[in-house]
């Protein structure tokens, strides 16, 4: 049964001059016409999905692979979110404010003032749970995006440790000792 999976993937674009409006066409030439486009930075574009799926992490390497065969050569995979999260993305998700979301236990952050999503996730689902009252919160008004935090988490660790092509999104052959060399297809 397909569920659904809303994400973020951010993408570096190569050196040059990019038109915003370009890059939002390939957004939506790539299948992705609800997709929001963000291009504030120069070198960076963001794309907000929301998809459904068997797997978050299978959805979302198709979805990269749809957008970057659209963008300029030389882009690359920089990041799937959500990841790591702050506090004010999941009161954001939730519904609350986020001076609502510091008085509940949280756990601790890994850098920054930013968590791993699924420990939040574990920590929001434990407070609904063991709640005297129904929490000001509900969780499944950001199911979606909590689903898609593991996949994510798999998704940028993967790519840091050179298991899969930033630019391809195909498996790296480990024999190749991090050239960046994909995987030939069944093998």
């Amino acid at each position: 049964m397909a569920e659904r999976f809303d994400f973020e993937l951010v993408f570096g674009l190569p050196e040059g001059e990019h038109d915003p409006f370009a890059l939002s066409d390939a957004v939506f030439e790539a299948g992705y016409e609800d997709a929001l486009v963000g291009t504030g930075n120069p070198r960076l574009l963001a794309v907000e999905i929301g998809t459904e799926g068997e797997d978050a992490e299978a959805a979302m390497i198709a979805a990269a692979r749809a957008i970057i065969k659209k963008l300029p050569e030389g882009s690359e995979l920089r990041e799937a979110r959500p990841d790591l999260v702050s506090q004010a993305d999941v009161a954001e998700k939730l519904g609350v404010s986020r001076q609502s979301l510091q008085k509940r236990k949280m756990p601790l952050p890994v850098a920054g003032g930013l968590y791993r999503i699924d420990e939040v996730e574990a920590c929001l689902l434990e407070a609904e749970r063991s709640a005297q009252r129904k929490p000001r919160f509900d969780l499944g008004n950001a199911r979606d995006w909590f689903r898609a935090g593991h996949a994510a988490r798999r998704l940028n660790a993967r790519i840091a440790m050179g298991m899969l092509d930033a630019r391809t999104l195909e498996p790296v052959d480990p024999s190749t000792e991090g050239t960046a060399s994909p995987v030939a297809a069944g093998g």
